[in-house]
């Protein structure tokens, strides 16, 4: 069976997500909307919503590494904990880290695996 991993690098605004595979790595962005959501006037529905889709986008891999500023792991670790606890159990790893290039966050995750993988075998 082929594993089919991410890594996702969040900031409280956006996420891109970076599907590792030996010939390319896709990438997609999720953004959070500009305001907060009318009817619940708060910007906790927004985050919420911003989290969903996210999920929604990690719901494919089986492998995931999330990495961010400080807050935007943790929220997403919460939120996915709470509200998608398929997504969670297949959240590997968290790292924290400034925005780096594409290349640089597949560079980053692709050591992470394979520090993982050595540490699965063991």
């Amino acid at each position: 069976m082929t594993t089919h991993r991410a890594v996702v690098w969040a900031d409280p605004r956006s996420a891109t997500v970076l599907q590792l595979d030996e010939q390319h790595t896709p990438v997609r962005t999720v953004r959070t909307h500009p305001h907060p959501t009318a009817q619940h006037g708060s910007a906790v529905r927004t985050e919420h919503e911003f989290f969903g889709e996210v999920c929604d986008e990690l719901g494919r891999f089986d492998q995931i590494l999330v990495a961010g500023s400080h807050t935007a792991p943790a929220d997403l670790r919460h939120y996915a904990g709470k509200h998608r606890p398929q997504t969670a159990a297949c959240i590997v790893g968290y790292e924290i880290a400034d925005h780096p290039p594409d290349n640089q966050l597949a560079a980053l995750a692709r050591k992470y695996f394979v520090a993982h993988d050595r540490m699965s075998a063991s």
